[in-house]
């Protein structure tokens, strides 16, 4: 897999058009767009659509966490849209986690459609041990992800969504799955709100698989550009 492939540009925007801008220009130059809560709460299931068939593989991020039944429906619609990743909360617990599992792999195996990769959430890059404290996790934080991962390996999801800090930690560890780093800042980038961050090289030296970049692709100058920076950036 080339190092642009690996990119996962965030379309973090309010509008429909700015997405399907950057969709347009980025096409082909990385691997996909990410649409979160923002863009898909505006413009709703047609977003998503729209930004496929532009070209764009679509990681749906919408982190679903609620009852098992809920959780595992929802999954399904998001793949029946055609999303190649899908995220959901590991916090949500095992049977959660296996309802999805298993409703959206019956409709593959059904349909012959391929598999989207359910991604589970471990804790989320804007937290730290003080922010985990604050809602009864006594767990150190890196413990708690691994945790949290080794769950989501042992109830089949595709994928874990994990800091790049805590990449050596999930691989020395054994977990084998693709891992998807957002947190992702070039060298001498803000890191916005971001609490635990990593330099794209640094982040695919310690074993991430997928790079969910945002504002230092979308809001360059230049962002074909910039995202070809960053990939180069990748290897070194």
């Amino acid at each position: 897999m080339e190092a642009r492939e690996r990119i996962i540009v965030a379309l973090d925007v309010p509008s429909r058009e700015e997405a399907l801008g950057l969709v347009e220009r980025l096409s082909g130059q990385v691997g996909f767009f990410k649409i979160g809560l923002q863009l898909f709460t505006a413009h709703g299931p047609s977003i998503v659509r729209e930004v496929i068939g532009r070209g764009g593989g679509v990681f749906l991020d919408l982190k679903l966490h609620d009852i098992p039944n809920t959780v595992a429906a929802a999954a399904l619609e998001a793949a029946r849209l055609g999303a190649r990743m899908i995220t959901l909360h590991t916090g949500g617990g095992r049977a959660m986690m296996a309802a999805a599992v298993e409703k959206v792999s019956r409709w593959s195996q059904e349909t012959g459609s391929k598999m989207p990769l359910l991604l589970g959430v471990t804790v989320l890059t804007s937290m730290d041990k003080t922010a985990l404290h604050s809602v009864g996790v006594t767990r150190p934080l890196r413990e708690q992800v691994l945790k949290l991962a080794q769950e989501a390996e042992g109830q089949g999801l595709g994928g874990i969504v994990c800091s790049p800090k805590e990449i050596r930690l999930l691989r020395g560890a054994g977990i084998g799955l693709p891992l998807i780093t957002p947190g992702i800042r070039p060298q001498g980038a803000s890191h916005h709100d971001q609490a635990r961050v990593m330099t794209p090289f640094k982040a695919r030296q310690a074993g991430s698989d997928y790079l969910v970049i945002g504002r230092p692709i979308t809001q360059a100058e230049d962002p074909v550009q910039a995202a070809a920076e960053i990939a180069a950036s990748m290897e070194g």
